[in-house]
This record gives structure tokens, C-alpha cells and sequence, in this order.
């Protein structure tokens, strides 16, 4: 029997108007308010997948291993070994027993609970195999200056390092296809560009994960795209792509950023323009299960 489950161990906050790129503030703060300094609260939702055989992870979160002016910088609100401790006491799961992370792209409020600083840095999941685009990672450790910021190659690469050594991680290729497969779960995948290059986004079910691609419901129309993307203009064309297949398929929408929707239906109007059909309200709990 498969189990979904939507992971909230924490918060972070990014300045609005990044967030937002080119839309006006006194257009995008009329959905969601910044703070004194400009900054958004956003959640920084994960997937667990239970089957009978495994224990699935689709990102990471920020993890803990950040120092304290990071922390006030971004706000960040979360336990020590915030994966860890959820784990334990909502599923009294030791986190030895996650098989498998697929990770979305190595940008740090993604890949940060790869290790814990409780545990000096050693990996958190020490049995599990690591799915991620190879394509991107090439491009993860040699960025532009521009999103430089965004990858911290001197934390994943060493999390990562210790994975290759191990032979757990399983390089994913191509545009589509399929990351994993057991008997009563099969997980595919979509590739989009713009955010960053090969950015995957996990497909189970009828539910789909969005990442940076459509990180909260508020950027569902398609010219509302973050000024954090290298590549704005290419967004607009991989969610308009994405958009119509999803309604086709008839997926969920998964929201990785957004404190107060975990996902929607979309739906295209008669003028052409994509909106939400019905939006799925998060819950205030770290835990939410939602098939």
C-alpha cells in the first residue's frame, strides 16, 4: 500500500521582490505581505513516498548546518535535524530507513538536509540512493556568477562526494522518463529550464512536483516568474508546456514554497490565460497526508 505524505519542517523568508521579478510590488503584495525588510515567509515542503519496500524523499529542505548570520539573513524558523526529528515522532521511522532522495536541483533551500550538524556534517540518510540529473549537477558545480549564490558546492559537494563513494547515487538523463520503479510505486519525471538548467520535477500518481518551476500558487500565471531564474523568458515557455499536460493528465500541482496552498488544479480560461481550478489549503501541522 503507497502513502503520500507532505513534509513542513520549516520556514524561510526571500525578498519579495525577487520572488516576484518584474510584476510590481503593489501587484504581487496584495497576495501575500512582506515583512519590514521586504522579505516573504515561505514553506519549504517535501514528499515522503511509504511503500511496502521504501521511504521515499523528494527534497530536502534548508537543513541546519547554517551559522547564525545565514539564519537572521533569511529567517530561517526550524528544530536541529528538522527531517530527522519529524521522522521519528510522527511515523517512529529512524531516518536509516529513508531509501531514497530524488532531489529536484542542488540549490541550497533544497538540498541542505543532506547532513545534519548534529551528527558533524555525516549524512543524514546514510542508506539512501540519490536521484538527481547528472546534467545539472555538471552545471551545479560550474554556474554563472549570477546564481552562484544559489548552489553551496562546498556543502553538497561533500554530501554528495560520500554518496559516489558509497555507489548510491543514480544519475538520471534525458527530458522525461522514469527515476524509480518497485512494485506497487512508479515515479517519473519532467525536466524544465529557465530556473535553473535540467531542474526535474517528480511525477506519482496524479500529483506532480513543482519546485522552482511554479514555487508558490501565486506564480501560476505564467508572466509571474521569479527574478532568482537565469533564464525568465524560458520559464514562461516551460510552464505554459507544463501546463498543458498537466491538465490533459489531469495532475495536482504540488507547491514547494507556499505557506498557505500545499497544491492546485489549473485550469485555462477562454482568453488563454492558466488560473486555479481549486487550490488544496496546507495545514498548520509538519505532517499532511494527502492521498
Amino acid at each position: 500500500m503507497k502513502e503520500i505524505y507532505l513534509l513542513h519542517p520549516a520556514t524561510f523568508k526571500l525578498d519579495g521582490g525577487a520572488m516576484f521579478g518584474i510584476i510590481p510590488k503593489p501587484l504581487w503584495e496584495k497576495k501575500i505581505q512582506p515583512d519590514e525588510f521586504n522579505r516573504i515567509k515561505m514553506a519549504l515542503r517535501m514528499m515522503l513516498i511509504k511503500t511496502e519496500n521504501k521511504n521515499i524523499l523528494i527534497d530536502t529542505g534548508i537543513g541546519d548546518y547554517h551559522d547564525d548570520k545565514f539564519n537572521h539573513q533569511f529567517d530561517i524558523q526550524s528544530s536541529a535535524s528538522p527531517i530527522s526529528s519529524i521522522l521519528k515522532q510522527e511515523f517512529d521511522m529512524d531516518k536509516a530507513g529513508i531509501t531514497d532522495i530524488i532531489l529536484s536541483h542542488l540549490h541550497f533551500d533544497h538540498v541542505g538536509g543532506l547532513t545534519e550538524k548534529s551528527s558533524e556534517h555525516s549524512l543524514t540518510f546514510p542508506n539512501a540512493t540519490i536521484h538527481l540529473h547528472e546534467d545539472h549537477y555538471k552545471y551545479a558545480l560550474n554556474p554563472t556568477l549570477r546564481d552562484k549564490g544559489s548552489f553551496q558546492d562546498h556543502f553538497f559537494e561533500k554530501a554528495l562526494s560520500q554518496y559516489k563513494e558509497k555507489n548510491q547515487i543514480h544519475f538520471i538523463s534525458g527530458d522525461d522518463g522514469v527515476i524509480l520503479k518497485d512494485k506497487d510505486c512508479e515515479i517519473k519525471f519532467k525536466t524544465s529550464f529557465g530556473h535553473t538548467p535540467y531542474m526535474i520535477h517528480p511525477i506519482i500518481d496524479q500529483y506532480i512536483y513543482m519546485a522552482d518551476l511554479v514555487p508558490m500558487s501565486h506564480h501560476i500565471n505564467i508572466p509571474w516568474v521569479m527574478g532568482y531564474d537565469i533564464e525568465p523568458g524560458t520559464t514562461t515557455l516551460y510552464k505554459e508546456k507544463f501546463y498543458k499536460s498537466i491538465i490533459d493528465e489531469n495532475l495536482t500541482m504540488i507547491f514547494e514554497h507556499d505557506i498557505d496552498y500545499w497544491g492546485a488544479k489549473i485550469t485555462q480560461a477562454e482568453n488563454g490565460k492558466y488560473m486555479a481550478a481549486e487550490k488544496f489549503m496546507a495545514s498548520p501541522m509538519m505532517v499532511q497526508k494527502i492521498n
